[in-house]
């Protein structure tokens, strides 16, 4: 074990005394989820309630997962070859282990045709995140990306944590602030400030990268929301337990529940209903990434949600852990 290893939440999760060091106490209430202001998947405004949790202080970084790959041997989806039954109709030379890699066209292209900024890269995995000839040193404490969702499930249960519902990570990324637009109020850069790693230019082939990063950020590099968590806007897209439905129910007590069947099924609605033939089930993805931008993709807030196919991983997508448990009254961290 390096030092790195050493300094990583997930190591110092199995040491500590309460067992929740690098994670925060969120107390459980009941807020308002989604927004009617924006997209329509993020309607309608509904009243939900959660219980209390603890949750990451930060998505999972490189390091954590490199200490979870060489504990338990765990092999990406990215890093194996898609098995042809998976995908009927699929062209055979096209099955091959790697991952989708942002690459900028040289000028404006037509913002429907996504083909024209994403490439599906042979050997590109958590390890190298930009292709075969990238590689991870010097970024241990950037989020881990090219994660599917086995692979981030994979990862939280060896961890003795879980994955958040989309209630739960909604709810902690609002940090305490009801309805407002952004984890930090309704101004989305107050006073010229950035306070999230997201796209500034015309996306896809403008970065201006005025906050700083054209790609992803260190994991504490923009300021913290109320309940002290940084990135649950912004740098990459977090996934959540819960299977993708294109609108919110109605007031519910808990409609983001965990799933019994993690296959998904027919009554879930998850799967693609543009591609019918492969029943790839969908979860949500939480938070936007570093590729959001305003003339495409505004989804920098925590209302904004995504499906994506759980057998897909990209350069722009990680995952935090959440541990859903009571704390004890004379917890140290739970008393501050």
């Amino acid at each position: 074990m390096d030092a790195a290893d050493l300094a990583n939440p997930a190591t110092e999760t199995r040491r500590g005394r309460d067992g929740h060091t690098g994670m925060t106490w969120i107390p459980g209430a009941t807020f308002r989820m989604g927004s009617d202001r924006h997209y329509r998947e993020e309607s309608p405004v509904h009243r939900v309630a959660v219980d209390g949790f603890w949750i990451d202080q930060t998505p999972v970084t490189n390091s954590q997962f490199r200490a979870f790959v060489r504990a338990t041997g765990h092999v990406t989806v990215a890093e194996r070859r898609p098995d042809p039954k998976d995908y009927p109709g699929a062209l055979p030379h096209l099955l091959y282990a790697g991952s989708l890699v942002f690459t900028p066209p040289v000028g404006p292209v037509d913002l429907q045709f996504w083909a024209a900024w994403w490439t599906l890269v042979k050997g590109a995995d958590w390890r190298h995140p930009y292709g075969p000839k990238s590689g991870i040193a010097g970024f241990e404490n950037h989020p881990v990306v090219h994660v599917a969702y086995p692979d981030a499930l994979a990862y939280a249960s060896w961890a003795g944590k879980d994955l958040p519902t989309e209630a739960e990570w909604e709810f902690a990324a609002r940090g305490g602030l009801d309805g407002t637009d952004y984890a930090w109020g309704d101004e989305f850069t107050p006073g010229g400030r950035h306070m999230a790693n997201t796209w500034q230019g015309q996306f896809p082939w403008q970065n201006l990268a005025e906050d700083g990063y054209a790609r992803t950020s260190p994991v504490r590099a923009f300021p913290p929301n109320g309940y002290g968590l940084y990135d649950m806007v912004g740098n990459v897209w977090e996934w959540t337990r819960d299977f993708y439905r294109d609108k919110h129910p109605a007031d519910s007590a808990r409609p983001c529940c965990i799933p019994t069947n993690p296959r998904g099924g027919p009554e879930d609605q998850s799967y693609d209903p543009c591609q019918p033939e492969t029943r790839i089930p969908r979860r949500v993805l939480k938070g936007g990434s570093h590729l959001c931008a305003p003339n495409y993709c505004r989804r920098y807030r925590p209302a904004a949600r995504y499906p994506q196919p759980i057998d897909t991983s990209t350069c722009h997508v990680g995952f935090r852990c959440i541990v859903r448990t009571t704390p004890s009254p004379d917890n140290e961290e739970f008393r501050r």
